[in-house]
């Protein structure tokens, strides 16, 4: 169901996506996450990335064995930052969070936690491993892709 502030105007969930998630939605253009894409587009869904992560996407769309012309990197990139808000860091010591084995995935679970994310949305094992933990603990959901489309109505 779609929440709806005081003066109707929706109120959209709140959603990290890892890089393997992005490149699904912008450079892959995956057909099962067209949903999830158009929510983006459309407001029903807010995304959130930091600098550090940003930098990161960055690099990853310039990996060679990629199927990105020089043409097609401007748009992919303006479509990101058009789609997703850039925060500073904050540090919210006061929640912690559990640690990911894979080190340098536990910047995704610091962004949801620091702009109060609803979902962390990402296919990468490591982060799926800590979904029960960060609901213990009364953060976020840890979500596949098709599992948050399968429980998201934005209706």
């Amino acid at each position: 169901m779609t929440l709806l502030n005081t003066t109707g105007a929706i109120i959209p969930k709140r959603v990290i996506l890892d890089t393997n998630v992005c490149l699904d939605l912008f450079v892959f253009h995956d057909p099962r996450w067209a949903r999830l894409l158009s929510a983006l587009k459309t407001g029903h869904i807010q995304a959130f990335t930091r600098q550090d992560c940003r930098e990161e996407w960055l690099v990853v769309l310039r990996y060679p064995h990629l199927p990105i012309s020089s043409d097609q990197l401007t748009g992919i990139e303006l479509d990101f930052d058009q789609l997703i808000q850039c925060v500073a860091p904050e540090q919210k010591q006061s929640l912690i969070l559990p640690r990911c084995t894979d080190k340098d995935d536990q910047k995704f679970l610091e962004i949801a936690r620091d702009v109060n994310a609803d979902i962390l949305i990402t296919k990468d094992k490591a982060l799926l491993k800590l979904t029960k933990k960060t609901q213990k603990a009364g953060l976020f959901f840890i979500q596949t892709p098709d599992k948050f489309l399968q429980s998201w109505n934005e209706e």
